[in-house]
C-alpha cells in the first residue's frame, strides 16, 4: 500500500508541474524511502551523468530470528530528458555495486553470526526537479545480484520514493 501510495504521489507532482520551468540540479541529499531504507547523496558530474552514494540499514525480526543488514553502495546514472511529458523530469538508467553488512540472532539455538555481501546493482527510474522549490523526487529500481554474504543471488525487490533537498544548482 505505501508503495502503491508513494507512486501515485509521484505522478501527481509530476503532471501538476508541466507547467512549471523546472532547472537541473547539481546535487541533492535526502532520503530513499523503500527497500532498503537509506540517506542518500546524489550529483551530477554533467547535464547527462550522475552519480549516487547511499548508505542504507533495515532491520527485520521474525519470532524468534532477527536480523539487521548496513550498506553502502554507489549507481552511476545516464539522464535522458521527459520534458514532453513534464518539463523537469527526466529517466534514467546505470549500474553500480555496494556492500552490506548483515548481523543476525537465532534466539531458538542462542547464535549470533554475520556475513559481508558484495553486489553489483542495476539501476532504472525517474528524476524530477520542482522549478519553484529546491526539492527533487526520484523512483527507482535497483535489480541486484548479491555475489556473497548472506543473502546472495538475485533479488528483484529493491527500489525506493526518494525525497531530496537540492544543494546545488
Amino acid at each position: 500500500m505505501k508503495n502503491t501510495l508513494s507512486i501515485l504521489v509521484f505522478l501527481t507532482f509530476c503532471f501538476w508541474g508541466i507547467n512549471l520551468s523546472a532547472q537541473s540540479y547539481s546535487s541533492a541529499i535526502g532520503l530513499r524511502l523503500g527497500a532498503p531504507a537509506a540517506l542518500s547523496y546524489k550529483f551530477f558530474l554533467n547535464e547527462t551523468s550522475a552519480v549516487e552514494l547511499y548508505g542504507s540499514y533495515r532491520k527485520r525480526g521474525i519470532y524468534s530470528y532477527h536480523w539487521t543488514a548496513y550498506g553502502l553502495g554507489a549507481t552511476y546514472q545516464i539522464h535522458n530528458d521527459l520534458s514532453s511529458v513534464a518539463e523537469g523530469l527526466k529517466w534514467f538508467y546505470g549500474g553500480g555495486a555496494g556492500i552490506s553488512f548483515y548481523s543476525w540472532s537465532d534466539d531458538t539455538y542462542f547464535k549470533d553470526e554475520g556475513s559481508l555481501g558484495i553486489l553489483v546493482q542495476g539501476a532504472i527510474g525517474l528524476d524530477y526537479r520542482f522549478a519553484q522549490a529546491p526539492v527533487n523526487l526520484s523512483l527507482d529500481w535497483k535489480p541486484t545480484i548479491a555475489l556473497t554474504g548472506y543473502n546472495n543471488g538475485f533479488g528483484a525487490g529493491y527500489g525506493a520514493f526518494s525525497v531530496r533537498y537540492i544543494l546545488g544548482e
